[in-house]
């Protein structure tokens, strides 16, 4: 069901944020992303002398390559378009993030890393549906291999990761009682 109609109006930007994830030929992952900002009338900029309407503001692209336990083993970060001819000059300080893992203290690793003037806020922003997206490639492959072997998912100790991370998963609600009864709840 898409929004209700909304009130008279005229569109002034567009950002797109696009996310892919891929298995490479070794083995591991490549997570793509790619940030554009459009506006719909001419914006002055005396480093690019004006920026058309229609033609990206930003247009920026970050691949990371990770393994199978989501620590990244190489980046390529890229700026084609931004509003100041410098800006592609920080992409070289997002090799700071080989080496860290997706998970847990994620966005505190990258802020470490690349916050405020050692890294770009439109790139750095990129990398937040980056890190869902390498989870939704690793964990959609991981069950997508084991369904078609017929094995067994893996035993694990304590509650699921995904146990009250959202609605659907709470521990009182139907998806919880039919997927991981011995851990529902009834609702208070």
């Amino acid at each position: 069901m898409p929004l209700s109609s909304p009130a008279p109006r005229r569109k002034v930007h567009t950002r797109r944020v696009t996310c892919e994830g891929f298995r490479r030929d070794d083995g591991n992952l490549d997570i793509e992303g790619r940030i554009t900002d459009v506006k719909t009338y001419d914006v002055p900029n005396e480093f690019r002398g004006g920026i058309p309407a229609g033609e990206p503001i930003h247009d920026m692209w970050i691949r990371l390559t990770v393994d199978d336990a989501l620590t990244i083993l190489n980046v390529e970060a890229v700026t084609d378009a931004g509003p100041f001819s410098i800006c592609p000059n920080i992409t070289v300080n997002f090799q700071r993030l080989k080496g860290i893992r997706i998970g847990p203290g994620w966005r505190r690793k990258v802020l470490s890393a690349l916050g405020g003037a050692e890294g770009c806020t439109h790139l750095v922003e990129l990398l937040w549906p980056m890190a869902t997206t390498a989870y939704q490639t690793l964990y959609g492959e991981s069950s997508r291999k084991r369904r078609e072997s017929g094995a067994e998912e893996p035993k694990r100790d304590g509650p699921p990761p995904l146990l009250n991370s959202c609605h659907a998963f709470g521990e009182s609600s139907p998806v919880v009682k039919r997927i991981w009864p011995e851990f529902y709840k009834e609702p208070a």
